[in-house]
């Protein structure tokens, strides 16, 4: 059968060249619909997506020639895993190839929040010099609890050593982990102990809208929270509500529930609007893991593994 693959997503060049050598037929259209995708997909023998397109039940069922489905970086919430396992199609992604990255962005984050970057800077921008009310916090001497200890947490952890603090981890599915600097914790001693939390976990229908008021009131102190993840799991009317009661002291965001802001109904504006207008929110357009580095690595993954499949 001939191999083909359908790109729907920004590719670099070495990666296209990479494909054309191990034999396939490359079709890059990176600005398809998920109508359009659809009325295609039987074409081909592979599929890249990367968040614009939805490899779902109907797209899989429809591509009767699909072998593989390609997913730059790590998250597979975007991808039918049953119906593909169903049809023999193999799913690769490249989640190491932008740990550093999210890893980086995150104590970036942490940075910026506890030394009130963003809201000084905006002061500044309004000829206001008050070093009173930006005073900072310093991260020496606070516990940070990690939430999923795979790939991006466990950058974190690492990045985290010379900052001389506490770092706790809890991973439901995964155990043995405690170093010299990062100690396996149950979830209990997270919402004990935990001035800053981080999450690196997938989205999945146990994840989905994990972090609501509920939950949020199992910690015993009131905390930083650094979501790099997937936005759905966490509920922005309870992050909101939380944030005004002062049980979440801020919260920084590389991720939303719905990142297509001009699709946002009423309310889901008026919540986003609230949320910044508390200034203890710092939102960045899921970038965690776009680095100039970050993206040449996924790739090269992606065709490390696909080489040996094919």
């Amino acid at each position: 059968m001939k191999k083909s693959i359908l790109i729907t997503a920004n590719a670099p060049i070495f990666f296209i060249n990479d494909l054309e050598r191990l034999g396939f037929s490359v079709d890059v259209k990176n600005d398809i619909s998920q109508e359009e995708a659809l009325q295609i997909i039987q074409n081909y023998t592979a599929l890249l997506i990367r968040g614009n397109i939805v490899a779902n039940k109907e797209i899989i069922l429809k591509a009767k020639k699909l072998k593989y489905i390609l997913r730059p970086g790590s998250g597979l919430d975007i991808v039918d895993l049953q119906t593909a396992k169903e049809n023999n199609i193999k799913i690769i992604n490249s989640p190491k190839g932008n740990s550093n990255s999210v890893a980086e962005h995150a104590v970036g984050m942490l940075l910026a929040m506890l030394n009130n970057f963003n809201n000084a800077f905006e002061e500044i921008k309004n000829n206001k010099w008050n070093r009173n009310k930006n005073t900072g916090i310093e991260i020496k001497g606070k516990t940070i609890g990690i939430i999923g200890y795979g790939n991006t947490g466990s950058a974190f952890a690492q990045k985290l050593q010379s900052f001389d603090t506490k770092i706790i981890a809890y991973d439901k599915y995964k155990s043995g982990f405690s170093s010299s600097y990062i100690q396996e914790v149950n979830e209990e001693q997270i919402f004990k102990e935990a001035d800053i939390v981080s999450y690196h976990i997938p989205l999945t229908e146990e994840t989905n809208n994990l972090i609501n008021l509920s939950y949020i009131s199992l910690f015993q102190k009131n905390i930083f929270l650094i979501n790099t993840s997937r936005g759905q799991i966490l509920n922005n009317k309870d992050l909101l509500s939380a944030i005004l009661s002062g049980k979440i002291r801020f919260a920084s965001l590389d991720v939303l529930a719905n990142e297509n802001l001009s699709s946002y109904s009423k309310e889901e504006k008026e919540t986003l609007n609230k949320l910044i207008d508390t200034k203890k929110v710092l939102i960045t357009p899921h970038v965690a893991g776009r680095t100039d580095e970050s993206n040449a690595k996924i790739f090269s993954i992606l065709i490390d593994k696909l080489s040996i499949l094919i």
